[in-house]
């Protein structure tokens, strides 16, 4: 008997983490037939990252998923605050200090220059965000979700990709997808069975995650109410309150065997309840992949970049990776896009992963400069401990904070250089890890601004390319017929919106499916069947 034909799809993604199942959302979302495959039956317990950046969340706001996001995590009212302390019954030896959700929202409300992103950052644990992120997938159309069900090994050609997969019950069988995505995390199947190599620093230090519960320890706490403790102790212990505030995370360098319930409870120092959940042994990495794609088989997120999780750059970093990803094989598969635009993932997403693998490295290796400076007498009521607490609180302020302060690298990124993005004279194609100045040159995400009507600008742009004309009066009729003989989706939003061009230094822009500047003049452009075959990969 002759073998059934394989189900087929548009593009078969591998890993379900929040990379993949982001990456699955936004292609069933533009009309592409997605198949989704995760080896784990179902999502994992493990609380893993524990902040979403703001970037991020101006991406959540766009899929309509933002206020779910935000319900499952950090109240919005808390701060964000780091602290450092001998225990969490003494009062702090240093305070970062970060603004609530809350405070943030007003910060940008209040920001006439685009120097916010719209949506501030929210703590929310991978374990409470993946649940809903499974669930949003599973009733967006055009998509299927197979947990339990793993990739084993695939085959590509001119035409397609063939995977053949494993279900947790032994069961094997085949699918078909023109593309596929390796999202399938550190350990790739994809990854190695291309025998892509990862390059970099690797195995730079072993630690160990202690995920426990308590449902009185944050209400209890003496040195403040924040996100994360530093401890000043020689064991170079640190703890995360995840968003749910009855979950938390000790990242320590302690044996595996260790009891844990004692060392905690000498760090907590008040009496409570505390439960062990999960005890995980990782490893630091700071690596990056030679290339992102190989023929019809693209990587994202862990697959391709590992980082030292100071900062959060690993599973934001996945995000945008997918989010970029999934517009280009949109427009691959629907016919407008040009050989070029998905050549371009590479050429635009690596040189971020480059940037944030360098940042998170940068970051960590401030630690242990304030660390070195802990002695036994930081413990002690005398004039010896007061002048190391003081030395201590001095570093700390100065090279922990490098961790919590990305936000060049979290949100000034650019693709400027890129084949899909217009030459503009003086147009930087680097950006700092540590400091955000919007812009509106090509190449970075458009800045927020406030319309005059309050509405976000972010909000009234489109899932396609927008020219969006900040006079009212350019005539677009060459761009438009431009976009129409290549069949690409262009929207028109004319605004008579002065400061916001005051602003952006310019009034006509090219917008791409992502907000992304691929173009600015102050006028319609001069030629535009060259930008529109550029902008689309041709």
């Amino acid at each position: 008997m002759a073998m059934a034909s394989p189900d087929s799809f548009d593009v078969v993604v591998a890993g379900a983490g929040p990379v993949g199942l982001t990456l699955a959302i936004d292609l069933g979302r533009r009309g592409i037939r997605a198949l989704l495959l995760e080896k784990s039956p179902t999502t994992l317990p493990y609380p893993k990252m524990d902040r979403s950046n703001a970037r991020t969340m101006e991406f959540y706001r766009r899929i309509g998923i933002l206020d779910r996001v935000r319900a499952l995590g950090y109240p919005p009212e808390i701060s964000m605050n780091v602290y450092l302390c001998t225990r969490l019954s003494d009062p702090p030896i240093a305070v970062l200090e970060y603004p609530s959700v809350v405070g943030r929202r007003k910060q940008i409300a209040e920001s006439p220059n685009g120097q916010w992103l719209l949506e501030p950052y929210q703590l929310v644990s991978q374990n409470k965000l993946e649940p809903l992120l499974k669930e949003v997938a599973e009733a967006t159309p055009n998509v299927t979700v197979r947990y339990g069900c793993e990739l084993v090994d695939f085959t590509q050609d001119e035409a397609g990709v063939v995977v053949r997969t494993r279900t947790v019950a032994g069961v094997e069988g085949q699918v078909r997808g023109l593309y596929l995505a390796g999202c399938d995390g550190a350990t790739s199947v994809v990854r190695k069975q291309l025998g892509i190599r990862l390059e970099g620093q690797g195995g730079i230090r072993d630690v160990v995650q202690v995920i426990f519960g308590s449902r009185d320890l944050y209400a209890n706490i003496r040195t403040g109410h924040g996100r994360h403790y530093q401890f000043a102790d020689m064991g170079g212990s640190g703890m995360v309150a995840q968003g749910c505030r009855t979950e938390f995370t000790l990242h320590t360098s302690l044996p595996v065997d260790t009891d844990f319930v004692p060392v905690i409870r000498n760090l907590v120092g008040f009496d409570c309840e505390i439960e062990i959940l999960h005890v995980i042994p990782w490893r630091h990495n700071l690596l990056l992949a030679e290339r992102y794609r190989e023929g019809r088989v693209f990587l994202a997120g862990d697959a391709i970049h590992l980082v030292i999780p100071t900062g959060g750059l690993g599973m934001n970093t996945g995000v945008g990776d997918a989010f970029d990803l999934a517009w280009k094989l949109a427009g691959t598969i629907k016919g407008w896009g040009g050989e070029g635009l998905l050549d371009a993932y590479d050429t635009e997403r690596r040189p971020v992963g480059a940037h944030n693998v360098a940042a998170a490295g940068w970051a960590a290796s401030g630690v242990p400069i304030w660390r070195k400076l802990v002695t036994p007498a930081v413990y002690e009521d005398t004039p010896e401990g007061a002048a190391v607490r003081k030395a201590l609180a001095a570093s700390f302020d100065v090279n922990h904070r490098r961790m919590h302060g990305m936000v060049g690298a979290e949100s000034a990124y650019s693709y400027a250089g890129s084949p899909l993005i217009a030459e503009e004279p003086g147009n930087d194609r680097t950006w700092e890890t540590s400091r955000y100045e919007p812009h509106a040159r090509p190449g970075p995400r458009i800045p927020h601004m406030w319309l005059k009507d309050g509405r976000a600008l972010q909000d009234v742009l489109g899932e396609d390319y927008t020219l969006l004309d900040l006079r009212g009066d350019c005539d677009t009729r060459d761009i438009e017929a431009a976009f129409k003989a290549l069949g690409a989706p262009l929207d028109v939003l004319r605004l008579d919106e002065p400061r916001v061009r005051e602003v952006y230094g310019a009034s006509v822009f090219l917008l791409r499916p992502d907000l992304h500047i691929a173009w600015r003049g102050d006028a319609a452009p001069a030629d535009a069947v060259t930008l529109a075959r550029m902008a689309t990969g041709r």
